[in-house]
């Protein structure tokens, strides 16, 4: 009888376009330490007839909770196994506030779609697990998934949450917050996606050379170069078109141009410049950090990830069209607006390339599924966001996309990456603190948080001669060449030591630029460092948490030794140089 009754309410709860409630509370709703449950769920929440599939969810209360913290960081991927990074980020929040994460239906432990074999980049393997999968595909999406987090909620007995979302993290808080606004007090976003007028994510691919632009305008010694940096940067990829480069692949190219990594933004510009005018040492030197080739992608929750991508995207081809109709049209798209200059495609596939770009070519998407339907009135909860400079959206993107919520904040991060609540610096600490502050207390507080500790050289020079003296007074003129090479050498063995430099973590040594060997131990330890051909530097160069930099060197050239002793604040745009050479002071 009490299933009967509890159908009759579900039917009608559809019907009125609001998922019913649990028939009874779930276990986990009493639990006082960490409860991993699962609820059953409609495949298709307007339709009460259709099959059930299993959503699994973690709920870790706290003691004496206020709230609750609904979280996700992102993918579309498993989210269960990323509580402990999302722990860390919270830290202190969850000292008041129950955690709840959930698995994106199709995603983990719920309810997978299995393809074994899948490669998104081998266009007819998506195509077979398309047809693998069937119909129900187009059912694992955002909007969906939006009503299992609601029913997670209620069978837990849960009031009003706040949502913590990251990446694609934030594409699941935003359709949360359009279906369930009177479930939320508060919502923090971090590198948000972009959700178009049509209600779907944009998920295009922008080579966004502009961020070249950005970084070096800034700097006097990379601004001088001739030209803009995005067209030195496009003139590098038709020179490498043109004359292939083992050392330096078109992958790698489009790897490089990105300025997010610290020491990569420090120098790409420069290196591609000498690049272009025959010194290939230092862009060589940066592409040994990054494969030559696309890497796979491979993991055993691909079908949910496309699943979700293609049905909470859009694309350029029709929703509704054959899958040749989409690749004719996604054709036409990629000869006509470029949207990967100066990159083709075909640069990075050999074959099938505009369908190895565009997954979703051979992803059917029959079904109206917009992650934020269109014209829909939003909550007037307090939402606050950061965007960084070097995000896949720039902040004026997710600006313009959140403008729909009334009561949104965007922060604009400089110089500020993707997923920077998560980053282990000086920056993510910023970020993670703007982050508790907000959902301990709802109030917005602009801490000033920026990736900005560098400025981007402008030249490597090959020999002595190349390098502009050091202004110091008491000097000769090559003494003082002689201590600024000494200082270049110094500087970049120490960039490499950013800490918003991620290519570079647990790397134990490195080979100077044109000779010699870099250690990174307790202290950073120079072994006949040549930056440029005529000088090696010898020395450690000790470096405190806060970055700053004590080096004590021997720079040899032309049979002669010279004795230097440098003190300088590494991560800095403007970093103060002072110390000896030879016995004599300078600053």
């Amino acid at each position: 009888m009490i299933a009967k009754v509890f159908g009759l309410v579900l039917v009608a709860a559809l019907l009125r376009g609001a998922p019913a409630p649990p028939p009874e509370p779930h276990e986990c709703a009493n639990a006082t330490t960490r409860c991993d449950g699962t609820i059953r769920v409609p495949l298709d929440w307007e339709n009460p007839s259709s099959e059930r599939i299993s959503v699994a969810f973690t709920f870790i209360p706290a003691k004496d909770a206020d709230g609750t913290v609904a979280a996700n960081r992102g993918g579309p991927q498993p989210a269960l196994p990323e509580i402990p990074g999302i722990q860390h980020v919270l830290g202190p929040v969850l000292d008041r506030k129950n955690l709840l994460v959930m698995d994106p239906r199709g995603i983990g432990r719920s309810s997978p779609l299995l393809c074994p074999g899948a490669d998104p980049f081998a266009p007819e393997t998506i195509a077979a697990c398309a047809e693998s999968v069937g119909a129900r595909g187009a059912y694992f999406t955002a909007d969906q998934a939006s009503h299992d987090l609601d029913a997670v909620r209620r069978a837990l007995g849960l009031g009003k949450m706040s949502y913590f979302g990251n990446s694609y993290g934030t594409l699941y808080a935003q359709a949360y917050a359009a279906r369930y606004p009177n479930s939320l007090d508060a919502i923090f976003l971090d590198s948000s996606m972009v959700i178009g007028r049509d209600g779907y994510a944009e998920q295009e691919f922008d080579a966004r050379l502009d961020y070249l632009d950005l970084v070096c305008g800034r700097s006097r010694a990379c601004d001088a170069l001739p030209g803009e940096a995005s067209g030195i940067w496009t003139r590098l990829v038709d020179r490498l078109r043109k004359r292939p480069d083992p050392e330096v692949t078109l992958h790698q190219a489009l790897t490089l141009r990105g300025p997010a990594e610290a020491v990569v933004g420090r120098e790409n510009v420069a290196a591609a410049h000498a690049y272009l005018n025959g010194d290939p040492a230092p862009l060589r030197r940066l592409a040994r950090l990054t494969p030559k080739t696309v890497p796979p992608f491979d993991p055993p929750w691909l079908a949910g990830h496309v699943a979700f991508r293609c049905g909470d995207g859009s694309f350029p081809f029709d929703r509704l069209a054959s899958a040749a109709e989409r690749q004719a049209q996604a054709e036409r798209y990629y000869e006509r607006e470029r949207p990967m200059a100066p990159y083709w495609p075909t640069d990075f596939f050999p074959t099938e390339a505009v369908a190895s770009q565009e997954w979703c070519v051979n992803w059917p998407t029959p079904r109206h599924s917009p992650p934020r339907p269109p014209g829909q009135a939003l909550p007037n909860v307090p939402i606050l966001v950061v965007a960084g400079d070097f995000d896949v959206n720039r902040p004026a993107e997710v600006a313009r996309s959140l403008r729909v919520f009334p009561n949104a904040t965007v922060i604009r991060i400089p110089f500020g990456i993707h997923a920077q609540s998560f980053l282990p610096s000086p920056l993510g600490d910023c970020v993670r603190g703007m982050l508790r502050t907000f959902l301990t207390s709802k109030r917005i507080v602009d801490q000033k948080c920026t990736g900005e500790n560098y400025r981007a050289v402008g030249a490597f020079p090959q020999q002595l001669r190349d390098v502009t003296p050091h202004p110091a007074r008491r000097l000769s003129s090559g003494q003082r060449r002689i201590l600024a090479a000494a200082f270049a050498t110094a500087a970049d063995a120490t960039a490499r030591r950013n800490p918003h430099a991620f290519y570079y973590f647990g790397r134990p040594n490195e080979a100077g630029l044109r000779g010699g060997q870099v250690t990174f131990g307790q202290d950073i330890t120079l072994d006949r460092v040549r930056f440029v051909r005529d000088l090696q530097v010898s020395g450690p160069i000790a470096l405190t948490p806060d970055g700053r930099a004590t080096a004590t060197l021997t720079a040899e050239t032309g049979g002669r030794t010279h004795e230097v002793t440098l003190t300088w604040t590494a991560f800095s745009t403007r970093p103060a140089l002072s110390g000896t050479f030879d016995g004599l002071p300078f600053d």
